[in-house]
């Protein structure tokens, strides 16, 4: 049986639309949705090679995830990207 893990809206603002921390089981699903294994996500973010353990401190909530390496796990999981403000993500044809 596979199962997603839903992700907040307001974990997938940008940061100046009031962006919130995502909790470790949202962080694990974007993660999951990306398709690397854990060290190819440390290398991904550019992270150094103990990153791995960087990545398992954010999925156990000892340590937040900077919203950059969640922006780009976002958008490597095919989220879209989130940092940019909601009005540039709407489109040209849904702007005012």
């Amino acid at each position: 049986m596979s199962y997603q893990i839903e992700i907040r809206a307001a974990c997938l603002r940008s940061a100046e639309d009031g962006w919130e921390q995502p909790n470790g089981a949202e962080i694990q699903e974007v993660i999951r949705r990306t398709g690397l294994p854990g060290r190819a996500v440390a290398r991904y973010l550019g992270l150094s090679e103990y990153g791995g353990r960087q990545v398992r401190r954010w999925i156990s909530e000892d340590a937040a995830i900077p919203y950059s390496a969640w922006a780009l796990l976002c958008d490597r999981a095919g989220l879209g990207c989130i940092w940019r403000p909601a009005a540039d993500r709407a489109g040209p044809d849904l702007l005012p």
